[in-house]
C-alpha cells in the first residue's frame, strides 16, 4: 500500500511517498512541488496542475496531510489554508482516503516526543525508512514523517470509515 505524505505550503509543498507491506515501511520518493507564480490566484492553478500530475503518476492508496493549526502570520496562514483546500479537493476527487495530523502528532508519531526539533525528526525518518538523509528541504522530510505517522494509523481509520458508512 502506497502512502503519500503532504506538507502544505503556499509556494513549496513537500511530499513523501512510502510503501507499507506488512509491518515494513519502504521509502519510494520525496520532493518539493515549487509554485513559482507571483499571483496568489495563479499559484492555486499551478498547484492544481502539479499535484494532479503527482497523484496521477504515483497513485497512492492513502494520503496524509499536516493540519494547519496555528500561524503567527495571518497572511501566510490564509495562503497555506487555500493551498490545503486545493490539495484536499484533489485528494477527495481522486477517491483517496485522507488522514490529517497536527505537527505535534506527527513529531510524536515519529520521534515519541511532540516537541522534537526538525533535526530529530529528520534523523528518525531516515532511521525508520533505512535511508540516508533526504537531500531536499525540510518540507519533504516533514511529509515523509506524516506518511510514517499515517502508516501506523491506517487500520484505525479503516475501522472508523467502515463504521460510519
Amino acid at each position: 500500500m502506497k502512502i503519500l505524505g503532504i506538507d502544505p505550503g503556499s509556494t513549496r509543498i513537500g511530499y513523501g511517498l512510502i510503501e507499507k507491506s506488512g509491518g515494513e515501511l519502504k521509502f519510494l520518493k520525496a520532493g518539493i512541488l515549487k509554485i513559482i507564480s507571483k499571483d496568489k490566484c495563479e499559484r492555486l492553478v499551478d498547484l492544481e496542475k502539479s499535484f494532479s500530475a503527482l497523484l496521477k503518476k504515483e497513485r497512492p492508496d492513502w494520503a496524509v496531510m499536516e493540519k494547519l493549526y496555528f500561524t503567527k502570520n495571518q497572511k501566510t496562514g490564509l495562503e497555506v489554508a487555500q493551498s490545503r483546500g486545493v490539495l484536499t479537493l484533489l485528494i477527495t476527487k481522486s477517491k483517496i482516503p485522507l488522514m490529517e495530523f497536527t505537527p505535534l502528532e506527527i513529531k510524536q508519531g515519529v520521534t515519541g516526543y511532540g516537541m522534537a526539533d526538525k533535526k530529530s525528526v529528520a534523523r528518525m525518518v531516515a532511521k525508520i525508512l533505512k535511508i540516508d538523509k533526504i537531500n531536499e528541504y525540510d518540507d519533504a522530510t516533514d511529509a515523509l514523517a506524516g506518511a510514517i505517522t499515517g502508516s501506523s494509523n491506517i487500520n484505525f481509520h479503516q475501522h472508523i470509515t467502515k463504521k460510519v458508512v
